[in-house]
């Protein structure tokens, strides 16, 4: 293996390093602008290096001590070694990056990005893997299948961490199922959901109260993972038609119907679209429990929905897909349907810009935030809000 020593120049989108050297670009995991590090070269694609830290020789200035033992092992937190601040400043860039280098926008808005309430203890939902041979309950290693074995986690909620805490005491008495190599966990205001059930746990309703009103979840479905910071995205997400009236609004990937329920509040009609079945049935009891009846919930994939559906006078069109961003179809269906505006609100910075690269087209982008629902990590939740050009 090569080692060489490098400086760190910027963060790059997905949370590794930027540096160069004897002729490499060479990406390295868990640093800080302005380290200088040894690396040591692991793969060599063309002219592209990937590397580990084996030292670090001179911190950086926005460089801490990473508080959590299984920091570097465990998958989950890559950006412990930055202030808060840097972390801010990194995601604001992973954003920029991205629509310049992927969606071709030459003329970027300036980026605000809104800190979250918590750094730490946030974190309402959670995926644990358990290894039944090994005995090992956690997060996969980074970029492996393997089971890091923790104890505790620093970005779980309280009672999160209480749930971590007795599961990892079924283990040790052998009272955890084989089946249940995959374990989903999600708080709310007054309860854990569990998924699968797991000894006592069972699959719970939870609620959480907003001013924008009561979402019943549970596991099964998805909910975003910081609750403190859902004022705000959904502030965000609803800015230019906050004061506003329409006729007809949109929600895409829809969910248990986090954006469904405001707005309805503003719009004479609302559809919500969404695949997963359980998520839709939770949509329909909340939006029942908020009085609104205004509402229409269709359980299919977006894509599908749009392209079969006539075309529709859309005043808002708001879709937040997975990770994965919207299928092809989703948007050749958008752009059918040419809504007079469109709020994309994603998780994903790499794949908002593919999309935006083609939603560009025919709309102007008009505003950019970023929102740190993750911190410790790279990833970063994005508003983008684009008016029909």
């Amino acid at each position: 293996m090569q080692s060489l020593v490098v400086e760190i120049e910027r963060i790059l989108p997905g949370g590794h390093g930027l540096a160069h050297g004897e002729g490499l670009t060479i990406f390295v995991p868990l640093t800080a602008p302005g380290d200088v590090v040894r690396v040591e070269i692991n793969r060599i694609k063309g002219k592209l290096g990937f590397a580990t830290v084996k030292e670090v020789i001179r911190p950086s200035v926005v460089r801490v001590e990473p508080p959590c033992p299984y920091f570097g092992r465990c998958g989950g937190c890559d950006f412990q070694q930055l202030t808060y601040e840097a972390q801010l400043q990194a995601k604001v860039e992973i954003v920029r990056d991205c629509l310049h280098r992927i969606a071709r926008v030459q003329d970027i808005p300036g980026i605000e990005i809104e800190p979250s309430a918590n750094e730490w203890q946030y974190r309402s939902r959670a995926t644990w893997q358990f290894d039944s041979e090994q005995r090992r309950l956690g997060y996969f290693h980074g970029g492996s299948h393997r089971v890091c074995d923790i104890e505790y986690c620093a970005v779980l909620a309280p009672k999160l961490g209480d749930v971590l805490e007795t599961l990892r005491e079924k283990m040790r008495k052998n009272e955890l199922p084989d089946r249940s190599a995959e374990i989903d966990v999600v708080g709310g205001d007054e309860g854990v959901s569990v998924s699968p059930r797991v000894g006592g746990y069972d699959t719970l309703e939870v609620s959480l109260a907003t001013t924008h009103g009561t979402y019943l979840f549970n596991a099964e479905s998805f909910f975003q993972i910081n609750l403190s910071m859902l004022e705000p995205l959904i502030n965000h997400a609803l800015a230019p038609i906050i004061d506003t009236r329409g006729g007809l609004a949109v929600d895409l990937y829809c969910g248990v119907g986090l954006f469904t329920l405001p707005l309805a509040r503003r719009f004479e009609q609302v559809i919500g679209i969404e695949s997963n079945g359980a998520a839709v049935r939770f949509a329909k009891r909340n939006v029942q429990n908020a009085g609104l009846a205004n509402t229409q919930f269709v359980s299919s994939r977006v894509g599908e929905w749009l392209l079969a559906s006539n075309s529709l006078l859309i005043d808002f069109l708001l879709l937040d897909p997975p990770r994965t961003g919207a299928e092809p179809t989703a948007i050749e269906g958008i752009l059918k349907h040419k809504p007079k505006r469109i709020c994309y609100v994603s998780c994903d910075p790499a794949t908002l810009a593919r999309d935006l690269k083609l939603l560009l087209t025919e709309y102007s982008l008009e505003s950019v935030t970023a929102l740190d629902l993750f911190p410790q990590t790279h990833h970063v939740e994005t508003v983008v809000h684009l008016v029909l050009a």
